[in-house]
């Protein structure tokens, strides 16, 4: 009796112990999954106080110290805040007071940054654009996320390297006319704003009326005239998302590399830059000459260039 009773409580440890360590490796594995989870979920926060994320659609863009996505507003071609009203609950602004190049992460210049001020308050600039984080209904969006890109063709996210970009603005020559472009990319006196091409720095860019598929009719071999449309030299395409990349393209004048958008080589006004350096929200080429559509600026309707 008592030896099976000794036998009993024998078979009873064994199976406890049989019991208890699947239990613990399944709590084991659930605490680490739980752990990984909540890694992964978590903000990505860091050091730095402005820094570079990386996209596998989007590239590199700006982030701020807890990874929350840094963007461009169109409407802001002039280099001021043009995000008023209802824009702001949506779209706060992002600033760093007394910001240095040690809270700068890798790939990020100080002399690309700058200060300017705003109704509600100072915001800081990467490379002339304001710079804003996005909380749609007032709700941050989430670390790690981009979900603002794209928003109504305007909004984008910050990135280093936009060869081209896009502004929403008032057209006004060389005449102080404020003009237009519509959708058929047809220019005329108008109030209202206008999508069209700038560099990263919101520097216009221009189409020539008489250039062909992929041949500068404009640029002198010499390039003494180059001060006044000067060529825009660069092969690289960085664009918006809303963009086409595929309808990019360069070519050689000269020995020089010129990017070209449908078949249209693409230009600068010289004289959009004034005494003092100024260049951003200035479109003084739209009206020159005064018979216009002879020098336009850059929709992403254009039709594309003739083969002629």
């Amino acid at each position: 009796m008592v030896q099976n009773c000794s036998l009993n409580i024998l078979k009873l440890k064994i199976m406890k112990r049989i019991f208890y360590l699947p239990m613990f490796i399944l709590l084991f594995a659930g605490g680490m999954l739980f752990t990984q989870c909540t890694t992964s979920n978590g903000p990505t926060t860091t050091s730095y106080l402005v820094n570079l994320s990386n996209s596998a659609t989007l590239g590199s863009y700006l982030t701020d110290k807890n990874g929350y996505a840094l963007y461009f507003f169109s409407n802001d071609a002039n280099g001021a805040n043009n995000c008023t009203g209802g824009c702001t609950a949506n779209w706060p602004i992002f600033n760093v007071t007394g910001l240095t190049q040690t809270q700068l992460g890798a790939g990020l210049a100080l002399a690309d940054f700058a200060t300017i001020t705003t109704p509600t308050g100072s915001q800081l600039t990467y490379k002339g654009w304001p710079l804003y984080t996005y909380a749609p209904a007032g709700v941050q969006e989430a670390s790690g996320q981009t979900s603002g890109n794209g928003t109504g063709g305007i909004w984008f996210v910050a990135k280093p390297d936009y060869t081209i970009m896009l502004a929403n603005y008032q057209l006004v020559g060389i005449d102080a006319n404020n003009y237009v472009v519509s959708a058929t990319d047809v220019t005329s006196l108008g109030t209202g704003k206008t999508v069209y091409f700038t560099d990263l720095q919101g520097r216009t860019l221009y189409a020539f009326a008489k250039d062909s598929a992929q041949i500068n009719k404009y640029t002198k071999a010499d390039f003494s005239n180059n001060g006044t449309w000067p060529i825009y030299t660069t092969s690289k395409v960085v664009i918006p998302s809303t963009l086409d990349k595929t309808l990019f393209d360069s070519i050689t004048v000269y020995g020089q590399k010129q990017l070209t958008y449908k078949g249209w080589p693409i230009y600068y006004f010289g004289a959009d830059q004034d005494t003092a350096g100024k260049f951003r929200g200035n479109t003084k080429g739209v009206s020159v000459p005064a018979t216009l559509n002879i020098w336009k600026v850059f929709i992403n309707a254009i039709p594309a260039a003739p083969h002629k």
